[in-house]
C-alpha cells in the first residue's frame, strides 16, 4: 500500500486515464441513453476509491477500479432492470460479448473508438461535439473544457446538456461509422485529440503549464486511430507525428520549480530521441499521399526545432516558410503571432510589427497575453524599453497561469535593468 499523502494525485491521475474507458464500456453495455447515469456511477466509483484508500492505495489501483466498476455496473443492471438492455446493446457481430471480456484491452480500445466517433456524430451540433468529446473521452471537468475552448462555464454546461439531449432524441448507434461518414467524422475526431494534446502541452490550468498525462492520453487515443486499418489516413499519421515531436521536448520545457525554460536555454540532451524517431517514421508515411493538412505543416515546424542541435542553428527561414503554408490553408491569429516571433528571431522587427498589426488581441481569448508579450519583444528589439515595459504590464494583467506569469515577470525585470 502507498502512503496516505500519495492518494489524491494518484486518484486524479487514474481518473484521467480510466474515466473515458469506463464511460465507453458502460455505454456499450447499457446504451447511450443512459449516459448520465453511467457518468454518475463512475463518479461514485472514484468517490468510493477516495474513501477506501484513505489508509493507503492498493498495490494495483487500476485493477481495484476495474473491479469496482464491474460491481457498480451490476448495481446499475439491478437499478435499471437492464438484463434486457444488456442483451440489446452488448453485441459484436453475431455473438454476444461476455461481460468480463469487455474489460480486455482490445475490447476497451474498440469501445473507446466507438465513443470517440459517437461524440463527433453529425447529428450533434458542431459547437457541442468537442465539449462533449472532451468530457466523455478524456474526463475533462466543465471548467477545464471552458478553459480549453475559451468559453464561459455556463456555455459549456449548456453544450453538454444539449449534446446528451440530442443523443437521446436521435437514438444514436454506438458504433464506428463506415465509408464517407467515417471520413467526415474523422476530421472532428482529430480536432478533439489535437485540443486534448494541446491542453497537456500548454495547459490553461492556473498552477500547471505542462500536463504530461493529457499528452499521453491524446497520443494513446491517436495511436488507436493510426493502428486501425480502416480509420488511419495521412492526416491521422501527421497528427500522431506532431504529438511525437512535441512530446519529445516535454522534459526540457519546465524546471524543477515548475517554471518555464526559454527555448534558447532548454537542455536539448533531455529531448527524447525514440519519440523523435517515431515521429520521423510516421511523418514519412504521412507525406506519401502528397496531400498536406495543417497537422503536416505543424509537424514540419516542430521537426525543424528538433533538427537544430543548438538554438543558434535553428532554421528560422524554413520555419517561417512552413508557417506561411499553414496560414494559407488554416488561417489563425496564433499563426500570425508565431510568424511575428519568427521574424523577431530573424532580426526583422519591422516585418514582425507589420504582421502583429493584423492580429487583434481579443481574437486570442484567454491567451491574449501572448500578443502583448510579443509586442514587448518588438519594442525591446527597437530599444524602446518604456513601451516594452508597458506591454509586459498588459500581458501580466491578463495571464492566468502561474508559470507563465513568472516567465513574463523575469522578462520584464530584464527590461527594467536595461533602463537603469
Amino acid at each position: 500500500m502507498n502512503r496516505k499523502e500519495d492518494t489524491e494525485p494518484i486518484i486524479d491521475h487514474l481518473f484521467r486515464h480510466q474515466f473515458g474507458k469506463m464511460v465507453s464500456i458502460l455505454c456499450r453495455i447499457f446504451g447511450l441513453e443512459h449516459l448520465e447515469t453511467i457518468e454518475d456511477a463512475i463518479q461514485d466509483t472514484f468517490i468510493k476509491a477516495s474513501a477506501s484508500w484513505r489508509e493507503g492505495i492498493p498495490d494495483n489501483p487500476e485493477a481495484w477500479l476495474t473491479t469496482a466498476a464491474k460491481n457498480r455496473t451490476i448495481d446499475l443492471f439491478r437499478k435499471l432492470k437492464s438484463e434486457k438492455e444488456r442483451s440489446k446493446y452488448v453485441q459484436s457481430g453475431a455473438s454476444t460479448i461476455a461481460f468480463s471480456e469487455l474489460f480486455l484491452d482490445h475490447e476497451i480500445a474498440d469501445s473507446q473508438l466507438r465513443m470517440i466517433f459517437t461524440a463527433c456524430h453529425p447529428a450533434l451540433d458542431p459547437r457541442d461535439q468537442i465539449a462533449f468529446a472532451l468530457k466523455t473521452i478524456a474526463g475533462f471537468s466543465q471548467k477545464e473544457i471552458a478553459a480549453a475552448l475559451l468559453f464561459k462555464n455556463e456555455t459549456i454546461k449548456k453544450r453538454l446538456s444539449r449534446a446528451r439531449a440530442s443523443i437521446k432524441k436521435e437514438d444514436m448507434a454506438f458504433e464506428i461509422p463506415q465509408g464517407v461518414d467515417l471520413k467526415k467524422r474523422r476530421i472532428r475526431v482529430l480536432e478533439v485529440l489535437y485540443l486534448l494534446f494541446n491542453e497537456g502541452f500548454h495547459s490553461t490550468k492556473k498552477d500547471m503549464i505542462v500536463r504530461q498525462e493529457l499528452c499521453g492520453e491524446a497520443m494513446r487515443l491517436c495511436k488507436m486511430l493510426v493502428d486501425h486499418p480502416k480509420i488511419c489516413d495521412s492526416e491521422t499519421q501527421a497528427l500522431f507525428a506532431l504529438m511525437c515531436f512535441h512530446s519529445a521536448r516535454l522534459d526540457s520545457k519546465i524546471d524543477d520549480f515548475n517554471e518555464i525554460i526559454d527555448l534558447r536555454l532548454q537542455d536539448r540532451s533531455k529531448w527524447y530521441f525514440p519519440l523523435i524517431v517515431a515521429g520521423n517514421s510516421m511523418m514519412i508515411k504521412a507525406t506519401m499521399s502528397g496531400v498536406y493538412s495543417p497537422y503536416h505543416y505543424e509537424a514540419a515546424i516542430a521537426s525543424e526545432h528538433l533538427m537544430a542541435k543548438k538554438f543558434e542553428n535553428t532554421n528560422w527561414k524554413k520555419i517561417l516558410f512552413w508557417y506561411e503554408k499553414l496560414q494559407a490553408i488554416s488561417p489563425s491569429p496564433f499563426n500570425l503571432l508565431n510568424m511575428a516571433v519568427v521574424n523577431l528571431q530573424r532580426n526583422k522587427p519591422e516585418l514582425a510589427k507589420a504582421i502583429m498589426e493584423r492580429v487583434k488581441p481579443q481574437e486570442l481569448g484567454q491567451r491574449n497575453y501572448l500578443y502583448y508579450g510579443c509586442m514587448a519583444q518588438y519594442y525591446k528589439a527597437i530599444k524602446d524599453y518604456k513601451q516594452a515595459l508597458s506591454c509586459y504590464d498588459q500581458a501580466l494583467s491578463t495571464v492566468q497561469n502561474d508559470s507563465e506569469r513568472k516567465y513574463l515577470e523575469k522578462k520584464r525585470n530584464k527590461i527594467q535593468l536595461l533602463m537603469e
